[in-house]
């Protein structure tokens, strides 16, 4: 049939016959079918659709005289209409809608017909999924576990989605031959979602259920802020003092935290520990510990709360040693030194003395 419709199709469209496109003689049940008219003319008085091959009054199903006259026909089920280019749309398709069509378009230099028959199929069900997890534990731990996930449907167009996203598989992801089966080796926590579709008809997806991924991960590190700053590990602090240390890991689930104090564990479970007026017996060593019970990872930081360091006052060296040899040319120096130095200032005093005379 379909073969036939092409060859047809093909001497029209040299021929310029009007024709109804091939591509458009298959639709789905409960969805909008559009029969394509095809080698319109420009001058058209009138389109005239019918069921079957007979373009009797009778089984008229709706005509169309451009540019706003539309009348219905016996046929019409209150579904159909003829758009501005002569198309059949029928909205809501049954499966009784299964069958021939015919077309008669009227213009001033005479009237073509064109036949074409339609194929109303109907959807297989949608898909189920199913997945199975390597896990033991309440959740997938990141890095670690795998997810093996099934589309349980007997389409052979199949269609993966991760997050969402199309996925044809990756260095973690393979999907089998038949693509019925996705494996994630090694989740990650931005694994959210899992879902399959299949695509018997081209456009038009059928989804599966979601599946949701709770996957474990972290801490990947831990930090420690402390005020007073510490620096090089070291936090210093004067006696009643205000200290605090805030401890941060992140992960799912949440981390939780330890604190020891010269290996000693406090029984303090919170990310702050707070010392209000610091004393000598809370001086010494902290560390602060997070931890995930579900992937079994801890990280650890250290701080250590000392004294401020004692600044001692400057002193002056007093004694100053000079060794003989260096007096022996110190004193030689004075004495020829002095003399001469002696001239000079005398030289310097006449000098000023005259300069005063001539001013006044």
């Amino acid at each position: 049939m379909m073969l036939a419709s092409l060859l047809t199709c093909g001497i029209c469209q040299a021929s310029g016959q009007i024709f109804i496109s091939p591509d458009s003689l298959m639709g789905v049940e409960n969805f909008r079918t559009i029969l394509t008219l095809e080698n319109v003319p420009e001058d058209v008085l009138e389109y005239s659709w019918y069921r079957g091959m007979d373009n009797s009054t009778g089984n008229m199903i709706f005509s169309y005289k451009p540019p706003n006259t539309r009348h219905p026909g016996p046929l019409y089920s209150g579904r159909e209409n003829v758009t501005r280019t002569g198309s059949l749309v029928v909205r809501m398709s049954a499966l009784n809608d299964t069958g021939n069509y015919t077309v008669q378009v009227d213009t001033s230099n005479g009237t073509q017909t064109a036949t074409g028959w339609l194929e109303i199929i109907k959807l297989r069900d949608d898909p189920d999924i199913s997945a199975n997890v390597s896990a033991n534990a309440s959740m997938l731990v990141e890095g670690m576990d795998s997810v093996v996930a099934n589309c349980l449907t007997n389409s052979s167009n199949i269609k993966w989605y991760v997050n969402f996203v199309p996925t044809s598989g990756n260095n973690r992801m393979t999907i089998s031959p038949d693509g019925k089966t996705l494996v994630i080796h090694g989740v990650s926590r931005y694994d959210h979602s899992l879902q399959c579709a299949i695509e018997d008809v081209p456009e038009i997806l059928q989804r599966s259920d979601t599946i949701s991924l709770t996957v474990a991960y972290g801490p990947d590190y831990v930090s420690l802020l402390t005020e007073p700053y510490a620096f090089n590990g070291v936090l210093r602090a004067v006696i009643g003092s205000y200290v605090q240390l805030e401890c941060t890991g992140y992960s799912r689930p949440v981390v939780t935290y330890h604190w020891i104090h010269n290996g000693s564990l406090l029984s303090i479970s919170e990310k702050n520990l707070t010392l209000p007026s610091l004393s000598w017996e809370q001086m010494g060593s902290y560390r602060c510990i997070v931890e995930n019970l579900e992937t079994q990872l801890a990280f650890y930081r250290d701080v250590t709360i000392q004294p401020p360091l004692s600044r001692p006052l400057p002193t002056v060296k007093r004694e100053l040693y000079i060794p003989g040899y260096l007096v022996i040319i110190l004193i030689i120096l004075a004495t020829t030194g002095g003399a001469y130095m002696c001239r000079v200032l005398v030289y310097a005093l006449q000098l000023s003395c005259s300069r005063r005379r001539n001013l006044s």
